[in-house]
């Protein structure tokens, strides 16, 4: 699995500065989880981890592999490295095996063959092998989003990232999905995920990482910094997620 090493990371778009000098590792399985306001840099954090943006300055490094070196092959170094959005991307003229398949199949340049066979297997590791046939706009959203994951396992990556996975599904279809994301936890894949789950990063994540005006203001266990956050806007953010209202 995957180790990422970030360093002084910024980022901005035109004068507004999104990332203001990131520092972050993650060990080779290791499942960290992203928290925090909207606004506060985490999705352009996983954009820039996964070179769909570029970073300002800094340095990121994927295993042994930089980044942001000019003269680094992106398309290779993304080969690697599977995300999974907030909207699930499939594409809706395609079957679920057809999305599966697609990019087997043009980037690695598996036979079809090969590509199904991997298909059936990471459709059945997400709970959906008899789904192969169906087309997208057949399946609960839920479904499309395990489909968008094993898509992306399907290309044997070494780190997932998870933009907030949940977030566009209804509520009951939120389990399906967190189950399937706490099992590739548990066999070990190096996970970066945007969340407001926080019963998820209690329970799976081996680090939080709280996030604030495109600064990493805490850093910690699940149950040190949900439990006993240091800093006062960690606190502020967390009381008013746990207990809206109050």
């Amino acid at each position: 699995m995957s180790t990422v090493r970030i360093r002084d990371l910024h980022k901005s778009f035109g004068d507004h500065e999104v990332l203001r000098g990131i520092d972050l590792d993650v060990a080779a399985g290791e499942v960290v989880c992203l928290v925090g306001p909207s606004g506060s840099g985490k999705s352009t954090l996983l954009r820039c981890v996964n070179a769909l943006e570029s970073a300002t300055s800094g340095t990121i490094q994927v295993d042994d592999v930089e980044l942001t070196d000019p003269d680094t092959d992106l398309d290779a170094a993304r080969r690697r490295i599977g995300m999974v959005f907030q909207q699930f991307n499939l594409f809706p003229h395609l079957t679920v095996l057809g999305n599966i398949t697609v990019a087997q199949r043009r980037v690695l340049r598996r036979s079809r063959s090969a590509a199904e066979k991997e298909a059936g297997s990471q459709l059945a590791r997400v709970g959906l092998a008899e789904r192969s046939r169906a087309y997208p706009a057949q399946l609960s959203g839920g479904q499309q989003q395990r489909v968008a994951i094993a898509r992306a396992l399907a290309m044997h990556p070494g780190l997932m990232l998870f933009d907030e996975p949940t977030s566009a599904l209804d509520p009951e279809l939120v389990g399906d999905v967190l189950a399937v994301m706490r099992k590739l936890a548990d066999e070990g894949m190096t996970m970066i995920v945007v969340t407001h789950e926080m019963s998820f990063a209690r329970d799976v994540a081996t680090r939080v990482v709280f996030m604030d005006d495109g600064r990493v203001v805490e850093t910690g266990p699940p149950a040190e910094v949900l439990t006993n956050p240091q800093h006062d806007r960690t606190r502020t953010f967390l009381q008013r997620i746990l207990h809206p209202g109050a």
